[in-house]
């Protein structure tokens, strides 16, 4: 075996039916007395259900979390967090009530129980992203890492099937980039390719097994912890530019973006496709990329940009963000006339 370096991330995990009844005790090892709860506004119903099994350790509601983290979001929710003297965050829903957590964590240190509502698996990474003037600005950080993740399946049960299948997709994104990231090993490979067979199985379960909502979320949760000990490529760098500039819905962007990046990668990807495809259940197919993109639509997503409310005018302008890729690695060299041919494909879901 080759050699390699594994970093372990320091989280706890209570897993389970029923497990979001636990949350005051978590609080409690967690050493929170004063506890913001974070939402969006459509989750209020449930922060009030953290809010009352935290009991006197709750202060407050903020349920202003909006989709890409604004800074601006950023900027009211600290000023809440400190009028109030709190010492910990709750934070309740999916990927944009996380962002705003961590955006707190990273300004002002506050540890962070995440309840996730969604298969997003951003729980499970110190990966952070703030968006200010168009740009989402985006890195790595140990205070962003919650201290304590509670997966309950039930909280997941009234997520929408479209949302429930997009952010599953997003989900199978983080370990696809995990698979072939330049700092992968066989822990993450293991993880990565587990979170892709498990997801590929609950979603497509969802409606008639009793177990896929605790599948998917299981498998959201290898996802994210393999995501977190990579490095992120070309697919997330082309999300986090187009929720930067054009605020376009994050899980559904990552669901349409993935095969048309994983064709761009294909040929110097092969191992990580003959994973994919195991993993799918496909067996060695030729093509895996068109096989993720076909999963999709099986399952009733939106299959382009432009469903999601993208036009081409600013194609020109987004390649040049992407040609300045910065800290993401790419298993294909970036060049124009890829990217652009990518980005156009995607557009207008053309195969």
């Amino acid at each position: 075996m080759n050699p390699f370096v594994y970093q372990q991330l320091p989280v706890r995990i209570r897993f389970g039916e029923g497990a979001v009844k636990q949350l005051s005790e978590e609080a409690g090892l967690a050493g929170l007395r004063r506890v913001l709860v974070l939402c969006t506004p459509e989750q209020k119903s449930q922060a009030q259900m953290a809010a009352d099994l935290l009991g006197d350790r709750f202060d407050a509601i903020f349920d202003g979390a909006a989709m890409h983290v604004p800074s601006t979001v950023v900027a009211e929710a600290a000023t809440l967090a400190a009028r109030r003297g709190i010492d910990g965050i709750v934070a309740i829903g999916g990927g944009s009530t996380l962002g705003l957590a961590k955006a707190l964590a990273l300004k002002e240190g506050y540890p962070i129980i995440a309840v996730p509502t969604t298969y997003a698996g951003s729980e499970m990474t110190t990966i952070y992203g703030i968006t200010e003037d168009g740009r989402k600005k985006t890195g790595r950080d140990k205070r962003v890492l919650p201290q304590t993740v509670i997966y309950d399946p039930v909280l997941t049960e009234t997520l929408p099937l479209e949302m429930s299948v997009t952010s599953g997709l997003n989900a199978v994104a983080h370990a696809v980039e995990a698979l072939y990231a330049p700092d992968t090993n066989p822990i993450v490979v293991l993880m990565a390719q587990e979170a892709i067979r498990a997801m590929a199985s609950g979603l497509k379960g969802l409606g008639t097994s009793p177990t896929a909502r605790s599948e998917c979320l299981y498998a959201a949760w290898l996802a994210g912890a393999a995501l977190g000990t990579t490095t992120m490529g070309l697919h997330h760098r082309i999300c986090h530019v187009l929720g930067g500039k054009l605020n376009l819905p994050h899980a559904a962007m990552h669901a349409v973006v993935l095969p048309y990046v994983l064709r761009y990668n294909a040929a110097h990807i092969a191992p990580t496709l003959n994973r994919i495809s195991v993993a799918l259940g496909v067996g060695l197919v030729t093509d895996v990329p068109h096989e993720l993109r076909s999963l999709g639509i099986s399952l009733g997503i939106p299959n382009s940009l432009s469903a999601l409310g993208m036009g081409p005018e600013r194609i020109d302008e987004i390649t040049e963000e992407l040609l300045e890729s910065g800290a993401y690695v790419n298993p294909a060299p970036l060049q124009r006339p890829g990217l652009q041919k990518l980005l156009l494909s995607a557009l207008h879901g053309d195969w």
